[in-house]
């Protein structure tokens, strides 16, 4: 339904009309366009997108205010907040395959942690993957890929899940709602400022 303070097309309207047409605004304009429905909600690139929007969104407040300072000449630029800043970029920065980085700009350094993909092991719909991290070094968090043959290459089309490395270094991953199969995984780590490092090398499970 549109709501409406004035004549429609005004600047007070909102909503939806016929299920055709979005009313709504942004930074203050009005504007409207046509509803887009996307024809698959679920494919490998909106999937991968949003685990690293959701990755963003849930470490941007562990970051810090000096990373997060960064961002401010940005946002100032855009007229928007750091933290909108922050995921911007580095989703741009995703969508080309780039590690997100804490800072900007991206510097592109760090040490890769000391650590292994170590096993998959099936269950009931579900796979549960273990990591051993010896060294956290400059690490900040870890690519899942997934695919459902071997040998395959790590792609952005194949990323299932972005995932933060805490202080204590452990880290369990588990890949649910799986049709019964054998599926095969591999990983990268990446650093805090937005270093994207080598394959961990490939292993796979059963689930059930």
């Amino acid at each position: 339904m549109v709501k409406l303070n004035a004549p429609c097309l005004s600047l007070g309207a909102s909503g939806s009309l016929a299920g055709s047409i979005v009313f709504s605004n942004w930074k203050g304009r009005a504007y409207a366009r046509s509803l887009v429905v996307p024809s698959n909600p679920k494919s490998a690139l909106q999937v991968s997108m949003r685990a690293m929007m959701k990755f963003l969104s849930q470490s941007w407040a562990g970051v810090g205010s000096t990373p997060q300072g960064t961002w401010d000449d940005l946002a100032a630029a855009g007229s928007y907040s750091a933290f909108n800043a922050f995921v911007s970029k580095n989703q741009m920065r995703w969508r080309e395959f780039q590690a997100p980085s804490q800072s900007y700009p991206a510097a592109e350094t760090g040490t890769a942690p000391v650590a292994t993909l170590d096993s998959a092991t099936g269950g009931e719909r579900h796979i549960d993957l273990e990591f051993t991290i010896t060294t956290l070094n400059d690490v900040w968090g870890v690519i899942i890929f997934r695919s459902d043959s071997g040998t395959f290459t790590p792609s952005l089309s194949n990323a299932i899940a972005v995932l933060e490395v805490d202080s204590t270094g452990t880290l369990v991953f588990t890949d649910s709602n799986l049709a019964a199969g054998t599926y095969y995984y591999d990983a990268c780590f990446f650093s805090k400022e937005g270093k994207l490092e080598a394959e961990e090398g490939e292993v796979n499970g059963t689930a059930t």
